[in-house]
């Protein structure tokens, strides 16, 4: 699997004129955010994640609050990050292509969190795809500390059990409200090096946060 965005870069550069609305992959529009991903100012870098396609997850406010909110701190940075449609992803397994940031096109892997905005249940069989086009392993206990934590939120975590195998943390409520609760903790745990699990690590993160909710550790 392609690690570098300059790797990913020139293998889209092959593919996307075979795909439909291949703009869809690009990234590079009107008001989007690019930081430099090695400023050393930088501490935190999250990838918002929607499953479904880019028309669809494009307009999803939620996102983009929470895209504008991280974005506007010196000291993080917040990409997006789409379902593809079904003819690029053959494309991607093909060629070994990972989901990345539309913005830098780093690996969804390469970041430190990636939030998924889940709106209704029937996009959680597309988190599964997502993460298996990212090389993330699917269930949260196969993780390790060199995985990204991967948490949710949205009126689809309500009920938060049909999922609890695969995120670390799920979100019960408005996620703008404890997102810098949730990497703050994740920085703690970071800066701390502690030789956990990632179950263990969201153990921990959800701890003084009331609406985030870790679903291994109450497994």
């Amino acid at each position: 699997m392609l690690t570098t965005p300059r790797q990913i870069t020139r293998a889209l550069d092959r593919v996307l004129h075979k795909v439909e609305m291949p703009a869809r992959y690009t990234g590079g529009e009107l008001n989007s955010v690019v930081k430099d991903w090695d400023d050393p100012a930088i501490t935190a870098r999250v990838a918002l994640a929607f499953p479904d396609i880019y028309e669809l997850g494009g307009s999803n406010l939620g996102l983009m609050v929470l895209y504008d909110l991280i974005n506007r701190r010196a000291d993080m940075l917040a990409e997006r990050i789409y379902c593809p449609w079904p003819d690029f992803e053959h494309f991607m397994r093909r060629d070994g292509i990972p989901l990345y940031g539309l913005e830098t096109r780093h690996p969804m892997r390469a970041f430190d969190i990636v939030g998924f905005s889940l709106p209704y249940e029937q996009l959680y069989t597309n988190v599964l795809t997502m993460l298996d086009l990212s090389g993330i392993p699917l269930r949260a206990a196969d993780r390790t500390a060199g995985d990204p934590l991967i948490i949710a939120g949205g009126s689809g975590c309500y009920n938060p059990e049909p999922m609890s195998a695969f995120f670390d943390a799920m979100i019960i409520g408005e996620g703008e409200e404890v997102i810098f609760d949730v990497i703050a903790a994740y920085e703690k745990w970071r800066l701390g090096d502690w030789r956990l699990e990632i179950e263990d690590q969201a153990q921990r993160s959800q701890s003084p946060i009331s609406n985030l909710q870790s679903p291994i550790s109450q497994s």
